[in-house]
């Protein structure tokens, strides 16, 4: 074997949502401002029981391969769940949500294993100013943590804390420093953004905040917005949809289920006509706009005829990216009580509804073809249209430009195109 080298920088390993990706960032500074290059943080997600064993995967891959580097899990995994991760020898040091974005978290210096706290008590976002994202085209915006709702299926609130909100102030900020270096597209992250402002003075409303920093900060040319409630729009918001080219006709929806019942034992705020209804006034304000959508397969007491109402919402409000999850039972939450839907039964359900959202994204992506699309370029020769289309082209372009181009065919996942 050849000599292990320690790593030159942090690496981190990320897991779960974009407001992880934000927070890998902070930590990814915060950890060489302390000096501490040779480590790998282990940023995790705790949606499911599948997501916490892919971090606990990845604990055991990094000691293979960094056999002399500091491990140190964190995330909501770690939050909702440290002992799993306390019994693993891999691992030097356990940080709770809270702890993980403190400066002085990443210290050299020797301190507890474990350091997770109550983060019901957490009383505010990061406040971190970071100068981009390792390896990304666009940029992430922290708005808003934690939720104050307590659906039944959801570990979350728990790993996240209660709703808090970032100020205006400190978005536009961030926004600007992130814009001074090249990035022209922004997306708005948080366990709850339409929650955003609830807890601020004066109360603005999510779509006050972004009429505000659109106004405040005109090097954005592209925003969007991570998963929306469909209840809980507002008016200003309703408005930028209809009139504000630089929000993007891509609109994601927390929709969880596609059937009344279901959704009141999951304790959420909508119902399924509260979905056709949102579906129908975003398409009369923007008619080009297309959606995608989180729903659950296979949650408790789920009967086929319930799973069926999911499915023709899928298929009738046009869905086109779809994250399907086959329900994954969390101790501790009111659902893993309740009578569970057989595992086979999940896994046919999700594919049902996968095979929807892909029948969907076809019928999208061809009425595309032959059309000019601007492109924002992630990797040298491939980009995302404004709504979200993946794209393939034949030539090469710079990393976070955006540009114009011909789409020329599309094999039902993603676009092809020519320079225009």
């Amino acid at each position: 074997m050849g000599e292990i080298k320690p790593l030159a920088a942090p690496e981190i390993v990320t897991f779960g949502c974009r407001l992880n990706t934000y927070e890998s960032e902070v930590m990814r500074g915060n950890a060489i401002a302390n000096g501490m290059t040779n480590a790998v943080i282990i940023n995790s997600c705790a949606v499911t029981k599948e997501a916490e064993r892919q971090a606990r995967q990845a604990v055991r891959r990094a000691r293979r391969e960094h056999p002399d580097a500091t491990i140190i899990v964190t995330g909501c995994a770690a939050q909702t769940n440290p002992a799993q991760f306390e019994k693993m020898p891999e691992v030097d040091k356990i940080l709770g949500n809270m702890e993980k974005l403190a400066r002085d978290a990443f210290s050299l210096e020797g301190s507890e294993r474990v350091q997770v706290n109550d983060i019901m008590s957490a009383e505010e976002t990061a406040g971190h100013l970071i100068e981009g994202f390792d390896g990304r085209a666009r940029a992430f915006l922290q708005i808003q943590n934690g939720c104050n709702h307590r659906c039944t299926f959801c570990i979350i609130p728990y790993g996240r804390g209660n709703s808090r909100s970032v100020p205006l102030g400190a978005i536009v900020d961030q926004a600007r420093s992130l814009a001074r270096n090249g990035y022209k597209e922004f997306v708005l992250t948080g366990v709850d953004i339409t929650a955003y402002g609830e807890d601020l003075p004066g109360q603005p409303t999510l779509g006050q905040m972004c009429r505000r920093l659109l106004a405040a900060v005109p090097e954005i040319e592209r925003l969007r917005l991570s998963s929306l409630d469909p209840v809980e729009v507002d008016d200003d918001l309703w408005r930028l949809v209809e009139s504000e080219p630089r929000l993007m006709p891509h609109l994601h929806i927390s929709l969880q289920a596609g059937d009344d019942m279901i959704l009141k034992r999951m304790k959420r705020r909508h119902l399924r006509g509260d979905v056709y209804a949102f579906v129908d006034k975003a398409r009369r304000l923007r008619p080009d706009i297309v959606f995608g959508a989180d729903i659950i397969a296979g949650f408790p007491t789920e009967t086929d005829e319930m799973a069926a109402n999911s499915l023709r919402l899928v298929e009738e409000c046009d869905i086109a990216y779809m994250h399907v999850f086959p329900y994954s039972a969390r101790p501790g939450t009111p659902a893993a009580k309740m009578p569970q839907v057989p595992g086979d039964i999940r896994k046919i359900r999700a594919a049902a509804l996968r095979d929807a959202g892909e029948r969907n994204l076809r019928r999208f992506l061809e009425t595309l073809i032959g059309s000019e699309q601007s492109v924002l370029v992630e990797n040298e020769t491939t980009g995302r249209t404004i709504h979200y289309a993946p794209v393939d082209f034949d030539f090469t372009a710079a990393g976070g430009d955006i540009i114009p181009v011909i789409i020329t065919a599309t094999d039902g996942r993603k676009l092809f195109a020519r320079r225009l």
